[in-house]
């Protein structure tokens, strides 16, 4: 879903790399409790409310789209790229936004030789390993996009989840990061 972040919640964002220069929340919730639980680890942030009330739709929206009771959610800051290398998620599905930031980037299927994925890349880089022909061949989402990454463990997707990485991050870059998962 590709879109723009409102400008209010753009503002509240700024303010919290300010404010903080490491955010880790992790934790399992509900659509009906995820509010609070961001709420409580946001309390002393003047994005608070509003980063909450974002964070809170997209849980009650994945949450809905996939019959599930609850999700495992995470909103971090990075510095550094957290999974540099293309690989695949051994989940059902990933839901990923980058509030602020470089956000992921992904190779299209016909694209991607999969044998170079983990120990077939031989221990070179990306760029050098094969896994893609050309660099041009790279999709990246835009800041603020919402991304459903189909993983592995999705019935009947076996060996195709979706190869995506976290993109290397400018010097002095921050990224805001929010995942949701399945969770059994």
């Amino acid at each position: 879903m590709q879109r723009d972040l409102d400008a209010s919640l753009r503002a509240s964002i700024d303010t919290l790399f300010v404010e903080t220069s490491s955010l880790q929340i992790e934790g399992s919730v509900t659509p009906e409790s995820a509010h609070t639980f961001l709420m409580r680890h946001l309390e002393k942030f003047q994005c608070a409310n509003a980063l909450s009330t974002e964070i809170t739709a997209l849980v009650d929206m994945f949450c809905c789209l996939f019959d599930l009771d609850r999700t495992g959610l995470r909103l971090a800051t990075l510095e550094h790229a957290m999974c540099p290398r293309f690989h695949t998620d051994k989940v059902p599905c990933r839901l990923v936004t980058t509030f602020r930031g470089s956000a992921t980037q992904w190779l299209p299927h016909h694209t991607v030789d999969r044998s170079k994925l983990g120990h077939g890349n031989k221990g070179l880089p990306d760029h050098e390993s094969g896994i893609y022909q050309n660099a041009a061949e790279i999709c990246q989402m835009s800041e603020g996009d919402v991304a459903l990454l189909k993983g592995e463990s999705w019935e009947g997707n076996e060996h195709a989840g979706l190869v995506h990485r976290s993109p290397e991050l400018q010097a002095s870059e921050k990224r805001l990061l929010l995942s949701l998962d399945f969770i059994g």
